[in-house]
């Protein structure tokens, strides 16, 4: 290569080198310009949007927010907001805020006031014109579920019997009607009706308070009545009410049942039911202690949930003093029944 090739060719390159070097140094000063502008403590052209958020809400009376930790530029732009009446800003810079503007750091573990307001961070927000939201468990609704409805055969008679109950009402609260009797020769033998308010405690459990009415033989009773109705685990269905009288009468009944599938349609239902009486009552039948006790089994196919018939045995018995006020009578105080009936509800 001839010497002033070379010549022009080295000075080109020491061109090129320098105007790079020139744009380099222009691009760089530019962008310092950019992102790092003077600060000027007369002005509000520099605050963070944080912080005006943050007077605005102070100065209108809106909720407070939370505001982000500050920059730098946030840090040198508080001056400026002396007169948005934020004493409490500066003292706090570099600290979150909660709701009553204080910083999150002196709260150490307390849980944020209001967290659970729905309307807490909606910055004044609501539906407007539009109707608000309603939530599944605020419907009403109400259902009839008749237990057992069936005829039962014994030796010597034939007695019907009947064990429903209804309920209207929303979720967690409802109205509960239940009754239970035994039909003998056109006349209620014996008859339980209870209106009680049913409160859910859990997802299977309901409290349960309310007024009993005993009416049929003998002499009529009021109760107060009190108790539990739900699911036991593996799904055993239990009633346990305990009530109590203005003669200082006590009693106590309770139900079980349990469904055991032979298929998808085909169950087999065992049943138990006892009652308790704190004072014998021998016009109804009713002696203190364990007073009567009844258990069976119930086979029935469901043609839909919603309906079912049903064929069964039962045994049925009672004690003390009402077994031998029943064996004076001529008539035993302990017998087996042949039941056959239909279950149904909606």
């Amino acid at each position: 290569m001839k010497p002033a090739t070379m010549e022009r060719e080295a000075m080109m390159s020491t061109r090129i080198n320098a105007i790079a070097i020139i744009m380099i140094f222009k691009i760089s000063s530019a962008w310092a310009q950019e992102y790092q502008p003077p600060v000027d403590h007369n002005s509000h052209s520099h605050h963070s949007v944080a912080a005006e958020r943050i007077a605005h809400n102070a100065t209108h009376g809106g909720d407070s927010v939370t505001a982000p930790v500050e920059t730098a530029v946030d840090k040198e732009a508080m001056p400026a907001m002396a007169h948005h009446a934020m004493p409490d800003a500066t003292p706090h810079a570099g600290h979150a805020m909660n709701q009553n503007g204080e910083p999150i750091s002196k709260q150490k573990n307390s849980v944020l006031p209001n967290v659970r307001d729905p309307h807490a961070y909606s910055d004044g927000y609501d539906f407007g014109p539009i109707p608000r939201p309603k939530m599944g468990d605020e419907d009403k609704h109400g259902s009839l579920w008749v237990d057992r409805l069936e005829s039962v055969m014994t030796r010597n008679s034939t007695a019907m019997t009947y064990d429903w109950q209804a309920w209207y009402g929303q979720t967690y609260d409802r109205a509960l009607i239940r009754a239970e009797g035994e039909i003998e020769d056109g006349k209620f033998k014996d008859a339980r009706n209870e209106l009680l308010w049913a409160h859910a405690v859990t997802a299977y459990w309901d409290t349960q308070l309310g007024i009993r009415y005993d009416s049929g033989k003998g002499t009529d009773r009021g109760w107060l009545a009190f108790g539990v109705q739900g699911l036991a685990p593996y799904w055993l269905y239990v009633e346990a009410t305990a009530y109590v009288n203005e003669q200082g009468r006590t009693a106590f009944r309770l139900e079980t049942e349990y469904d055991l599938l032979l298929t998808q349609k085909l169950i087999l239902q065992p049943r138990v039911e006892m009652n308790f009486y704190s004072r014998r009552d021998d016009s109804r039948d009713v002696s203190s202690g364990l007073s009567n006790m009844e258990a069976g089994l119930r086979l029935r196919y469901e043609f839909q949930r919603e309906f079912a018939p049903y064929i069964g045995i039962e045994w049925a018995s009672r004690f003390g003093s009402a077994a031998d006020a029943i064996r004076a009578s001529g008539k035993d105080a302990e017998e087996a029944r042949l039941v056959a009936g239909v279950r149904f509800w909606f």
